[in-house]
């Protein structure tokens, strides 16, 4: 039996029956292990719940992030709330299994580390290059055929838009993070990367646009990350950021795992 660890994945998709097996195989190598759920497990709540209880059920504990997908509002889902009012039903969820969230005081793994899972979205700041606004952006992207779903299924309901909603989650999350006592290191756990070189290999670069947002471009120095880890592009990898490693952990959509052919996609993150 191994050591136990701190390991991640995200991106399950499980709507895709493919995805849906290979989610309920997964089990950890030990008993003490811990799993974080970087976020777009599902767009319905009933299958995010059910994810989430089959994990909980086999990790020593689990933490959860929000994606976009399971924020969306879409028509067949049970669960017709928006925005605000979505996000904290799923909270509600996660942590009647036991799962800590966003909104949860920040798990300890051992006596130096500490969990951070976090929910920022973007704000439309990782604009096409040269463009000034998120108007003219958007219409690069639309007419380069890049339109992100979100435009139609993530309601920001009460804020006036996603951006505004982005810069609230912002600045709450920023004040959460500087109240964790200094000397700990953190695992910053966001659906998104904290900073723009990720999507720089992007097919489309105008997909940057609903990928981030500057306001955590430093978050990774100032809050003492040892490891960043995120989904959302659908590129698992490890790449570094000045000196500190961040982990893609999706797992993505059947046309895009076959590729890499047979998936393994939980990552270990510590020990490293």
């Amino acid at each position: 039996m191994s050591e136990p660890g701190l390991y991640a994945v995200s991106d399950l998709h499980v709507s895709y029956p493919e995805n849906r097996a290979i989610t309920e195989a997964l089990r950890p190598d030990d008993p003490g292990d811990w799993l974080i759920v970087a976020g777009d497990v599902a767009e319905q709540v009933a299958d995010v719940e059910r994810t989430l209880a089959l994990l909980a059920s086999r990790w020593a504990t689990v933490v959860w992030s929000p994606g976009n997908h399971e924020l969306w509002t879409v028509r067949d889902d049970a669960v017709q709330l928006r925005g605000e009012e979505r996000y904290q039903h799923l909270v509600t969820v996660a942590r009647e299994l036991g799962v800590h969230t966003p909104e949860d005081p920040y798990p300890r793994w051992n006596d130096s580390v500490v969990v951070a899972p976090l929910f920022v979205g973007y704000d439309y700041s990782w604009r096409v290059p040269g463009v000034a606004s998120k108007a003219e952006s958007l219409r690069h992207a639309e007419e380069a055929g890049v339109l992100c779903t979100d435009e139609f299924f993530l309601h920001p309901d009460p804020h006036p838009s996603r951006d505004a909603w982005c810069t609230a989650r912002a600045a709450y999350t920023e004040a959460r993070l500087s109240a964790v006592p200094a000397g700990r290191q953190l695992v910053l756990a966001n659906h998104y990367p904290l900073v723009r070189e990720p999507t720089d290999i992007l097919w489309a670069p105008e997909f940057a646009q609903w990928c981030g947002t500057d306001l955590t471009a430093d978050w990774h120095l100032r809050f003492n990350a040892t490891v960043m880890v995120y989904g959302h592009l659908h590129i698992p990898r490890t790449t570094w950021h000045d000196g500190v490693r961040f982990e893609e952990v999706s797992l993505g959509y059947p046309r895009e795992w076959r590729r890499r052919g047979t998936p393994s996609p939980v990552r270990r993150i510590l020990p490293a």
